[in-house]
């Protein structure tokens, strides 16, 4: 019987080291999209400084484009836009994975003690 438990055991840690890794990645990520987030409000804050008579050019691969103020405002408000989202996003897949991550702590705890109990009567046979 507490070899049954103990596969188990090791089958859900398995699933809980799973969930932890994911967690990991996904805080990762998030950090990542944060500093795109700064730097992207840094170009923003900028752009808002220049007027209509400055020059402004994007790279592209190895060259710079001359590239329309306006243009340029609403490609790094779109941008901006879309990392928010994605930050949202791993806001919610974060709390989801937290929330799978505490269920299976839970899950773990109930089998050990499940586990001692049924090495416990093992001992008291013996």
């Amino acid at each position: 019987m507490a070899e049954g438990i103990q596969k188990k055991l090791q089958s859900e840690l398995e699933k809980y080291q799973q969930l932890q890794k994911d967690v990991s990645k996904s805080m990762s990520a998030r950090q990542k999209l944060e500093a795109q987030l700064t730097e992207n409000n840094i170009v923003k804050e900028e752009l808002d400084l220049l007027g209509a008579d400055n020059t402004i050019y994007k790279l592209v691969g190895p060259v710079l484009v001359k590239q329309d103020l306006d243009e340029a405002k609403n490609t790094v408000a779109k941008r901006l836009e879309y990392i928010n989202g994605e930050i949202q996003r791993y806001e919610n897949l974060l709390k989801e994975l937290e929330r799978k991550s505490d269920q299976q702590r839970e899950v773990l705890t109930s089998l050990q003690q499940e586990y001692q109990r049924a090495q416990g009567r093992s001992f008291g046979k013996a």
